[in-house]
């Protein structure tokens, strides 16, 4: 098999691509999507066998769940088993966007989509062609990212040929994704609510609409999982990766002596402290700032791993709120 690539980029692609996904994901197949935050690998929701395909062609743990992607409000309240007043409130502020809510799962779900929990995460993508799709099936779909298990995610059409063309026979390509990192999960079958997995819309936007969030450290001693993105290691490239803080180039080179390392095969990714003893295509700089940051960053870790990096140190993250996503994906990058 050899996945066939859809553009969209004019109306009538556009509108022929929508019909073509439906088809395929109306007929139980997997297909590859465009989102907001990275592309995803999607399929019918509501069908047990064709989920089960998302978790044969990524390699996916099945106690690792899904999110399901919707249209409205009305059909993530119909995936879920109660849509109380915290779930209005937080999807009027931010749906269609990056935020997934975890609530009890309705009796429609298959097991496999909330590997047997109790529990359900539901998201309003706002890329408007998975919207376009959702709305001509009818139906939500699950849509982890489009990558093999624990590998860097895809934020474009090439990503995902070069892990999954050979294992899915349509991919739609809808441009860059424009967030970048995964979406955030909020729990809200606890009180408070808590963040499982931090992302582009962090605890302070959250609390401002809904009151106290608690901290996502304190869910990593549950058993079953809630929420995609809290294995320890995920979002991995083939190198080795690294996450450290330096003063200057001796500094950073010193600290490096501590591990086995060849220079020629060292990437640097830097935003702020940028180093000048390594070979300029070497060394990648991203904005200083957290949005410019996270749409950039996959497509550096997939640069370097085509590049054969078999080290890849990238500069820390500020400790700062809106930055809170990011380092938890470098943190379980670099696991």
């Amino acid at each position: 098999m050899a996945a066939e690539i859809l553009p969209t980029h004019t109306p009538a692609l556009f509108a022929a691509a929508v019909k073509v996904a439906a088809k395929r994901l109306r007929a139980g197949e997997v297909v590859a999507l465009p989102t907001e935050t990275v592309y995803g690998l999607a399929a019918n929701a509501l069908d047990e066998k064709a989920v089960a395909k998302i978790f044969q062609i990524k390699g996916r743990p099945a106690h690792n769940p899904i999110i399901i992607h919707v249209a409205s409000n009305e059909m993530a309240a119909a995936c879920v088993a109660h849509w109380p007043a915290e779930a209005v409130k937080l999807s009027h502020a931010f749906w269609p966007g990056p935020l997934t809510l975890v609530l009890p799962r309705g009796k429609n779900i298959p097991d496999n989509v909330t590997a047997g929990g109790e529990t359900v995460g539901v998201r309003w993508p706002s890329h408007p062609f998975m919207q376009a799709v959702i709305r001509e099936c009818g139906f939500p779909l699950a849509a982890p990212s489009a990558n093999l298990s624990n590998q860097i995610s895809p934020t474009n059409a090439e990503h995902v040929r070069g892990q999954l063309a050979d294992k899915i026979s349509l991919i739609v390509d809808g441009g860059q994704s424009q967030v970048g990192i995964e979406s955030t999960v909020l729990d809200l079958t606890t009180q408070p609510p808590r963040v499982l997995r931090p992302g582009m819309i962090h605890a302070e936007s959250l609390a401002a609409v809904c009151g106290e969030i608690s901290d996502h450290q304190s869910l990593l001693s549950d058993s079953t999982l809630r929420s995609p993105g809290l294995l320890a290691k995920h979002y991995s490239p083939q190198a080795k990766l690294l996450v450290l803080d330096w003063r200057d180039d001796a500094d950073l080179l010193a600290q490096l002596s501590t591990f086995n390392f060849q220079l020629s095969t060292t990437h640097v990714i830097a935003h702020t402290k940028i180093p000048a003893g390594f070979p300029a295509e070497k060394v990648s700089v991203i904005p200083h700032d957290a949005e410019a940051y996270a749409r950039a960053l996959y497509g550096e870790l997939h640069r370097c791993d085509a590049h054969g990096a078999t080290l890849i140190v990238v500069e820390a993250p500020p400790e700062t709120a809106e930055w809170s996503g990011i380092a938890d994906r470098l943190r379980r990058a670099a696991a």
